[in-house]
Protein backbone atom coordinates (compact mmCIF):
# COMPACT_ATOMS: atom_id res chain seq x y z
CA UNK A 1 0.00 0.00 0.00
CA UNK A 2 1.28 3.15 -0.78
CA UNK A 3 2.17 5.87 2.00
CA UNK A 4 -0.32 7.90 0.69
CA UNK A 5 -3.24 5.45 1.02
CA UNK A 6 -1.54 4.88 4.37
CA UNK A 7 -2.21 8.15 5.36
CA UNK A 8 -5.58 8.38 4.24
CA UNK A 9 -6.73 5.27 5.93
CA UNK A 10 -5.27 6.99 9.09
CA UNK A 11 -7.35 9.83 8.70
CA UNK A 12 -10.31 8.62 7.84
CA UNK A 13 -10.61 7.34 12.18
CA UNK A 14 -10.03 11.25 12.44
CA UNK A 15 -13.14 13.06 10.47
CA UNK A 16 -14.39 16.11 11.13
CA UNK A 17 -11.70 16.50 14.02
CA UNK A 18 -9.39 19.32 14.19
CA UNK A 19 -6.30 20.79 15.94
CA UNK A 20 -7.21 19.02 18.81
CA UNK A 21 -5.82 15.62 17.03
CA UNK A 22 -2.74 17.14 15.58
CA UNK A 23 -0.29 15.43 18.12
CA UNK A 24 -2.43 11.68 18.13
CA UNK A 25 -2.54 11.91 14.41
CA UNK A 26 0.95 12.66 14.21
CA UNK A 27 1.96 9.93 16.32
CA UNK A 28 -0.19 7.91 14.34
CA UNK A 29 1.41 8.31 11.35
CA UNK A 30 5.15 8.17 12.07
CA UNK A 31 3.74 4.77 13.87
CA UNK A 32 2.55 3.83 10.35
CA UNK A 33 4.81 4.83 7.94
CA UNK A 34 7.98 5.74 10.26
CA UNK A 35 8.57 9.09 9.93
CA UNK A 36 6.34 12.84 8.69
CA UNK A 37 7.39 12.98 4.88
CA UNK A 38 6.36 16.11 3.19
CA UNK A 39 3.44 14.57 1.43
CA UNK A 40 2.46 13.37 5.71
CA UNK A 41 2.16 16.85 6.51
CA UNK A 42 0.51 18.21 3.66
CA UNK A 43 -2.43 15.62 3.38
CA UNK A 44 -2.29 15.98 7.31
CA UNK A 45 -2.95 19.70 7.47
CA UNK A 46 -5.86 19.78 4.08
CA UNK A 47 -7.65 17.00 6.51
CA UNK A 48 -7.25 19.27 9.91
CA UNK A 49 -7.70 22.17 8.19
CA UNK A 50 -4.36 23.56 9.54
CA UNK A 51 -1.35 25.67 7.68
CA UNK A 52 1.61 23.32 6.98
CA UNK A 53 3.78 25.50 9.52
CA UNK A 54 1.62 25.13 12.10
CA UNK A 55 2.03 21.34 11.73
CA UNK A 56 5.88 21.75 11.78
CA UNK A 57 5.61 23.87 14.92
CA UNK A 58 4.51 21.42 16.61
CA UNK A 59 5.99 18.25 15.39
CA UNK A 60 9.79 19.90 15.68
CA UNK A 61 8.78 21.18 19.08
CA UNK A 62 8.59 17.19 20.36
CA UNK A 63 11.56 15.28 20.14
CA UNK A 64 9.61 12.13 19.28
CA UNK A 65 9.06 13.16 15.90
CA UNK A 66 10.97 13.00 12.80
CA UNK A 67 11.47 14.08 8.97
CA UNK A 68 13.43 11.14 8.02
CA UNK A 69 13.46 7.98 7.49
CA UNK A 70 15.53 5.62 10.35
CA UNK A 71 18.35 3.66 8.63
CA UNK A 72 17.98 0.24 8.37
CA UNK A 73 20.08 -0.34 11.52
CA UNK A 74 19.07 2.83 13.64
CA UNK A 75 21.68 3.85 16.48
CA UNK A 76 20.89 5.53 19.87
CA UNK A 77 23.50 7.15 21.19
CA UNK A 78 23.31 8.00 25.16
CA UNK A 79 24.47 11.64 26.06
CA UNK A 80 22.87 10.64 29.84
CA UNK A 81 25.41 12.17 32.40
CA UNK A 82 26.83 8.63 33.10
CA UNK A 83 27.53 8.40 29.31
CA UNK A 84 28.82 12.03 28.99
CA UNK A 85 30.92 11.02 31.58
CA UNK A 86 32.58 8.34 30.35
CA UNK A 87 33.13 9.47 26.77
CA UNK A 88 29.64 9.67 25.07
CA UNK A 89 30.45 12.69 23.32
CA UNK A 90 34.06 10.69 21.60
CA UNK A 91 31.55 7.69 20.62
CA UNK A 92 29.63 10.14 19.01
CA UNK A 93 31.57 11.85 17.18
CA UNK A 94 33.29 8.39 15.57
CA UNK A 95 29.95 7.41 14.74
CA UNK A 96 29.25 10.41 12.81
CA UNK A 97 32.71 10.55 11.35
CA UNK A 98 32.55 7.09 9.97
CA UNK A 99 29.24 7.43 8.52
CA UNK A 100 29.80 10.73 7.78
CA UNK A 101 26.60 12.01 8.58
CA UNK A 102 25.20 13.99 12.21
CA UNK A 103 22.96 13.03 14.51
CA UNK A 104 19.55 13.38 13.39
CA UNK A 105 20.61 12.06 9.68
CA UNK A 106 20.31 8.65 7.62
CA UNK A 107 23.11 7.79 5.63
CA UNK A 108 22.54 7.93 1.84
CA UNK A 109 22.23 4.56 1.02
CA UNK A 110 19.64 4.11 3.97
CA UNK A 111 21.76 1.80 5.93
CA UNK A 112 22.40 4.48 9.07
CA UNK A 113 20.46 6.59 11.49
CA UNK A 114 21.94 8.81 14.41
CA UNK A 115 19.97 9.60 17.29
CA UNK A 116 21.38 11.13 20.49
CA UNK A 117 19.00 10.30 23.25
CA UNK A 118 19.04 12.06 26.90
CA UNK A 119 19.82 8.80 28.88
CA UNK A 120 18.72 4.85 27.60
CA UNK A 121 18.41 3.66 31.23
CA UNK A 122 21.63 1.87 31.44
CA UNK A 123 23.91 4.08 33.35
CA UNK A 124 25.85 0.97 34.73
CA UNK A 125 26.86 -0.20 31.74
CA UNK A 126 28.49 3.69 30.78
CA UNK A 127 28.98 4.22 27.90
CA UNK A 128 26.01 3.15 26.21
CA UNK A 129 24.48 3.00 22.62
CA UNK A 130 21.94 0.86 20.98
CA UNK A 131 21.73 -0.40 17.17
CA UNK A 132 18.30 -1.40 16.56
CA UNK A 133 17.52 -2.25 20.33
CA UNK A 134 20.66 -4.43 20.77
CA UNK A 135 22.65 -2.16 23.51
CA UNK A 136 26.43 -1.92 23.21
CA UNK A 137 28.14 -1.45 26.59
CA UNK A 138 31.47 -0.11 27.90
CA UNK A 139 32.63 1.09 24.66
CA UNK A 140 35.66 2.80 23.65
CA UNK A 141 36.11 4.69 20.40
CA UNK A 142 37.94 1.83 19.02
CA UNK A 143 34.58 -0.46 19.11
CA UNK A 144 32.79 2.00 16.75
CA UNK A 145 34.02 0.02 13.18
CA UNK A 146 33.27 -2.85 14.50
CA UNK A 147 29.79 -2.05 15.05
CA UNK A 148 29.10 -0.60 12.09
CA UNK A 149 30.62 -3.50 10.40
CA UNK A 150 28.03 -5.87 12.80
CA UNK A 151 25.45 -3.99 11.17
CA UNK A 152 26.22 -3.66 7.28
CA UNK A 153 24.86 -6.72 6.12
CA UNK A 154 21.47 -6.83 5.82
CA UNK A 155 20.12 -9.48 8.28
CA UNK A 156 18.55 -8.63 11.43
CA UNK A 157 20.04 -9.10 15.01
CA UNK A 158 18.91 -11.14 18.02
CA UNK A 159 18.49 -7.95 21.11
CA UNK A 160 20.74 -8.31 23.09
CA UNK A 161 23.59 -6.69 25.31
CA UNK A 162 26.92 -6.83 24.16
CA UNK A 163 30.07 -5.67 26.85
Amino acid sequence: MSEIKQIENILENYKDSGREMLIPVLQEVQEEIGYLSKDAVIIIGKSLKLPTSKIYGVATFYNQFRFQKQGACHLQICRGTACHVKGSANILESFERNLNIKAGETTKDGKFSIEVVACIGACGLAPVIAANGEFHARLKEDNVNGIIDSYKSDEPTEKKVKQ
